[in-house]
């Protein structure tokens, strides 16, 4: 336990370094700054999705799966190689972006990966492999593989088609969309079918069938969102717009079945963890319908030209879906403490930076004059959220108190 605490601890280490390295790219249209502005910005998605949320992932996957299968060691070995790979590209992508050594560090992360991957199938027993929890988490592993191929045909792209072509950008689409709809979901899906297992709360067939195969079915369906931006042939538009609906049907069957049982989940827990299961929800269902809107030619139009709208529907499922459900399921497995007043000043950096970030592209897509003083809002408002996310990492060191 002593162990995954500490993981737990790297995970939140690199949550606050993002942050911080979210403000220092604010700050770049106020200030001049001796830094690259887009080697940063490789920095910050590599550590979010790499640091942050997949040593989050693989330690709840490792404490909920693979903590009693005696393979402490090769999980610590394993552990400590991905940190190496990932302060590698901490201190390489700032200073060259995609370069030799940061091409390494990355290459060395996806075996790494990989090798989680197979400890995963090989060492879970066969009673675990029957339940409807593992069987989300393969799913999910298997998206993160997916995703890989990504990264891999960048190289070769990027020697044929060269690095402004479309093949490049939506290989980078591919990655993301897999990474946060496939691997990052799904992985969240099954941490809390296993927690509802434990506490004897299991869906029935009846409903996981149809659940597990609408939703990710979906999930390959709206891939087809992230080439809207090439105005495609219409069926695609219908594909993208197909799997979104299915996504949002897949949630209305799990919402069904876990409606009736608030009460027994309230008491799962500290009297965080249903409201901010609550609100990680209520996320969730304005992100299937951005995604409905997305499908719609008009909207697929003006998103793809307005980058503010981009940035905000990523961080709205970044930070609003999928941190918050990583900070609840640390918190559950008593990984990491929350209070009451770090996750308030967490959702008031969340709304303030996604209300102005929202609000600039609402006035590009209507030609309307910005707010004198934007930027520095916006600054002062990611602002607030490092303060929150800093509050959380230092909350780690304190003696444990009530929540």
């Amino acid at each position: 336990m002593q162990t995954l605490k500490k993981h737990s601890l790297f995970a939140i280490g690199y949550f606050l370094l993002i942050a911080l390295l979210g403000l220092v790219l604010r700050l770049f249209q106020l200030v001049e700054l001796p830094f690259d502005y887009r080697f940063l910005v490789h920095t910050h998605s590599h550590v979010a999705l790499l640091g942050w949320v997949y040593t989050t992932l693989t330690t709840l996957i490792y404490k909920s799966y693979l903590s009693k299968a005696s393979i402490h060691k090769k999980y610590r070995n394993l552990f400590w190689f991905t940190q190496v790979t990932i302060v590698g590209m901490l201190f390489t992508f700032p200073f060259t972006g995609y370069a030799l050594f940061s091409i390494i560090f990355s290459t060395l992360f996806l075996f790494a990966s990989y090798v989680f991957m197979w400890l995963f199938i090989k060492h879970t027993s066969e009673a675990q492999k029957r339940t409807y929890s593992y069987k989300c988490i393969l799913v999910s592993l298997w998206y993160m593989v997916i995703s890989s191929i990504g990264p891999w045909a960048l190289g070769i792209i990027m020697n044929t088609a060269g690095s402004g072509s479309d093949l490049y950008r939506n290989a980078i689409y591919f990655y993301l969309h897999f990474q946060y709809n496939g691997w990052f979901v799904m992985a969240l899906i099954g941490i809390l079918l296993y927690v509802l297992e434990q506490n004897k709360i299991k869906l029935s067939p009846k409903r996981f069938r149809p659940f597990f195969w609408t939703m990710n079915i979906g999930i390959v369906a709206t891939f087809a969102i992230s080439v809207l931006w090439m105005q495609p042939p219409m069926f695609i538009y219908f594909i993208s717009g197909f799997g979104s609906l299915l996504q949002l049907f897949a949630f209305g069957i799990l919402m069904k079945w876990l409606l009736p049982l608030r009460e027994k989940i309230k008491n799962l827990s500290s009297r965080l963890f249903c409201p901010l299961l609550k609100i990680t929800g209520m996320f969730f269902l304005i992100k299937l319908l951005f995604q409905i809107l997305g499908s719609l030619p008009y909207f697929a139009a003006v998103i793809s030209s307005n980058i503010d709208l981009m940035i905000g529907y990523i961080h709205w499922t970044f930070l609003g879906v999928i941190s918050i459900a990583a900070l609840v399921f640390l918190s559950y497995f008593k990984l990491i403490r929350l209070s009451k007043g770090t996750m308030l000043l967490y959702l008031i950096g969340f709304f303030l930076t996604e209300g102005l970030i929202f609000y600039k592209g609402i006035v590009v897509w209507s030609k309307s004059w910005l707010t004198a003083n934007y930027l520095l809002y916006l600054a002062v408002a990611s602002g607030v959220f490092l303060i929150g996310i800093a509050q959380i990492f230092i909350n780690q060191f304190r003696k444990m108190t009530k929540n």
